[in-house]
């Protein structure tokens, strides 16, 4: 009896010193080079649970890549900068025509990004989720040198059959066909081995993004993922914007049950910027394959196609991720939001703000800037629900219009505009993983025809939305108010 008590208590002085340990050193490791609200979550995490909150720390309190990711990643934007920087460049768009207070926030993309804006581009958008299945299906029959497929979630269904098909079809003609597809994102998918199946009797070169797969050397933080969503064809046609290929509902019997079907935005591109999207593939084609496609190089072609341009948009593609030293997406966006004179329309499913977008957005309506921000009325994940839900006292009170896009649909689509002449779309929310964990592709647009179609596309949203007022927002219970508010701390997590 007395050897168990000598027992218990040495164990007990032994969890103190641990305890007490782990709380200093998180001291000195967390707050470091951090945001100060997630510092502050991660040390009221470790010093809550030392021992769990310390290990929770060291598998995904860092977004940094491994180290041969970063080099490879640094030497793709060393190519583009120094094809961009040539002073013969005849795409790059003539900041003299350019609205004088977007040229700051164009100079910071390039700067960060790697990708200048070029000029005379053409561009459709669609946000019927089969047509814009259909549409890359059909791009991709007219393929004759290369189709370049990069998406989040791909995953062999009975919607996105006509997509496999066609590439397919273009393998079968001689057409070179490159894939490349999140790793965890396609594991955890139902369809995830019939995909990969597919994929290798058709003889499409393919590959991981992000793979994790220590027991082949393979491993980073496990929630840093490649979220971008891309076709190229050709180096002639593009798409990009937030549709994953797969069927609407996911294939989730949660989904299904409920309902549930996501409503996105496709762009289809054409001119020069298409060369933007390719350079972006290839780039994260050398990441993870480690081959460069030196004999499909866009990077001379900056500077030597001299062939008619297809329309009179202004476009410059922004890549965004831990690959970057800078949080590229977030900083181009507070400094797109800072030019507004007269509106802003933002959509995104996943809205959590930082602090300075949520000051650009009461710095807009305090001088005058009408303001709408379009959200799903009901959420998919709950925590970033809740999370998003948290902020709706603030935007109202801000004096910003909150528009609930009506179920069983989740409204998925990524963009915002500025006035009349500015806009971005692309696969980023605009939360805190968007900007800081996830590699993402944004695309910013001059030109007044592209935010018209945009603001139609609003419009549809508006017709199918309904307005949350601060009467009914004030009338939340507590349960709902503390759950918004454990999820906005759960948020800073990161």
């Amino acid at each position: 009896m007395q050897g168990l008590s000598s027992f218990a208590l040495a164990w007990t002085i032994t969890l103190t010193v641990v305890d007490n340990l782990l709380r200093i050193t998180a001291l000195f490791v967390v707050p470091r080079n951090r945001r100060p609200t997630s510092g502050m979550a991660w040390l009221m995490a470790i010093f809550w649970l030392p021992i769990p909150g310390f290990l929770l720390f060291l598998v995904i309190g860092s977004n940094r890549l491994p180290k041969h990711r970063t080099e490879k990643q640094e030497t793709i934007n060393g190519l583009v900068t120094g094809i961009a920087e040539r002073e013969n460049n005849k795409l790059v768009s003539n900041h003299d025509d350019l609205p004088a207070a977007l040229v700051p926030a164009v100079k910071l993309g390039t700067r960060l990004g790697a990708q200048p804006m070029l000029s005379g581009n053409a561009a459709s958008m669609s946000i019927n989720y089969e047509q814009s299945l259909l549409d890359i299906a059909k791009a991709i029959d007219e393929a004759e040198t290369f189709v370049h497929i990069e998406f989040y979630i791909l995953a062999l269904d009975d919607t996105t059959r006509v997509l496999f098909d066609a590439m397919r079809r273009a393998i079968e003609r001689g057409v070179e066909v490159r894939v490349l597809l999140d790793h965890i994102a396609s594991v955890r998918n139902m369809y995830g081995k019939e995909t990969r199946e597919e994929l290798d009797d058709m003889n499409a070169q393919w590959s991981y993004m992000l793979p994790v797969r220590p027991w082949r050397g393979e491993y980073q933080r496990p929630d840093l993922r490649n979220h971008r969503k891309l076709a190229i064809i050709d180096g002639k046609v593009g798409f990009m914007g937030s549709l994953n290929i797969i069927d609407a509902s996911y294939n989730l019997k949660k989904n299904l049950r409920r309902g549930l079907l996501w409503r996105d935005l496709m762009v289809r591109l054409e001119g020069p910027v298409v060369l933007g999207l390719e350079a972006v593939f290839q780039g994260d084609w050398y990441i993870e394959t480690g081959e460069f496609l030196e004999h499909l190089s866009p990077f001379e072609t900056f500077v030597d196609d001299e062939t008619k341009q297809p329309g009179d948009l202004d476009c410059q593609i922004l890549p965004s991720g831990p690959g970057y030293a800078n949080e590229n997406n977030l900083q181009v966006f507070v400094a797109l939001l800072y030019t507004a004179q007269h509106r802003i329309s933002i959509t995104s499913p996943y809205f959590v703000p930082d602090g300075s977008i949520m000051n650009a957005l009461r710095a807009a309506t305090a001088r005058g800037v009408e303001v709408e921000l379009f959200v799903s009325e009901i959420g998919d994940q709950p925590l970033v629900y809740h999370a998003q839900r948290s902020y709706y006292e603030e935007l109202l009170r801000a004096g910003v219009r909150i528009f609930m896009y009506k179920p069983p649909f989740i409204l998925h689509a990524k963009h915002f505009t500025i006035d009349t002449e500015v806009a971005v779309v692309g696969s980023s929310n605009m939360d805190q993983r968007s900007f800081g964990l996830n590699m993402e592709v944004s695309m910013i647009v001059h030109g007044t025809e592209f935010v018209r179609d945009l603001d139609e596309v609003n419009d549809y949203y508006r017709e199918n939305s309904r307005e949350l007022l601060d009467e009914e927002w004030s009338q939340q219970p507590l349960r709902s108010q503390l759950f918004d508010n454990l999820a906005r701390l759960t948020s800073a997590l990161q």
